[in-house]
């Protein structure tokens, strides 16, 4: 039997948190990618104004180099942005938008070049037609390439922070005096881990005593597995201590922890 069509992708994180990431539906996709049409567009222009002197010696060698490397601006646009923005190209990153592994992991290099080489059915006959019809049939609004990709494009809102204040409680942070290593852990940390911590602290008293320790056990292994204090810093902290310094250090601005 046919599963339902689903716009949003449920998640259970293995601590019993759930999340609800929403999909992009065709129309968005369509549009994020009409954005990112026009800069390729923009940059074949310039390429083609830097050709023109071939073109002055040999007119054929000048359209085939044009045609090659427009080959390659067009897929290696979305390649090379998606890969190191983060799923985001210009376009998705104005109408909100982000690839993601289809389990919220992180994209492999190999999932964010399948899914770019494979525009070249999507776009078939004209105007994504291929990729606009799997999008409308997929359950989880998948074009051909995400599918082959194990990939899904959610919409990524601004979402409003909590009050770090009363969350946090002003508390003395002793990984801040560690400046670069706190850049570091920002920088290393993946959003979808951001969130968790955070819901984590948020939610804190409503867990089992057991369940709440083996929770920031987890999640202070994690971080520590991405960036290692000094010791005489981080072994005096307990699992949950070091969670609420890390988020601290997560969420708010770099202008307010230069001010702590």
């Amino acid at each position: 039997m046919r599963r339902a069509r689903t716009n949003t992708l449920p998640l259970r994180t293995p601590e019993g948190i759930v999340f609800a990431l929403p999909l992009a539906g065709p129309v968005s996709r369509l549009l994020a990618w009409s954005v990112d049409v026009a800069c390729i567009g923009a940059a074949s222009e310039v390429l083609g104004k830097l050709l023109n002197s071939i073109g002055m010696i040999n007119r054929e060698l000048a359209q085939a180099t044009y045609i090659l490397a427009y080959f390659v601006i067009s897929i290696g646009y979305g390649i090379a942005f998606e890969w190191f923005s983060r799923g985001q190209t210009l376009g998705k990153r104005v109408l909100g938008l982000r690839v993601m592994d289809e389990q919220a992991l992180r994209l492999e290099f190999s999932q964010v070049a399948v899914r770019n080489l494979l525009r070249v059915v999507d776009a078939l006959p004209v105007l994504y037609m291929v990729g606009g019809i799997a999008c409308l049939v997929s359950r989880r609004s998948q074009r051909l390439g995400d599918l082959a990709a194990n990939t899904i494009v959610v919409r990524n809102p601004e979402i409003s922070q909590p009050d770090l204040e009363q969350l946090l409680g002003g508390k003395f942070n002793s990984l801040l005096e560690h400046r670069h290593l706190a850049a570091r852990i920002r920088q290393r940390t993946s959003p979808r881990a951001a969130a968790v911590a955070l819901e984590a602290l948020l939610r804190r008293d409503q867990f089992e005593p057991l369940a709440r320790l083996q929770l920031f056990e987890d999640l202070a292994a994690h971080f520590r597995s991405l960036v290692e204090f000094p010791p005489e810093v981080a072994e005096q902290l307990s699992d949950e201590q070091y969670v609420r310094n890390v988020v601290e250090i997560l969420y708010r601005s770099a202008d307010a922890l230069t001010k702590r």
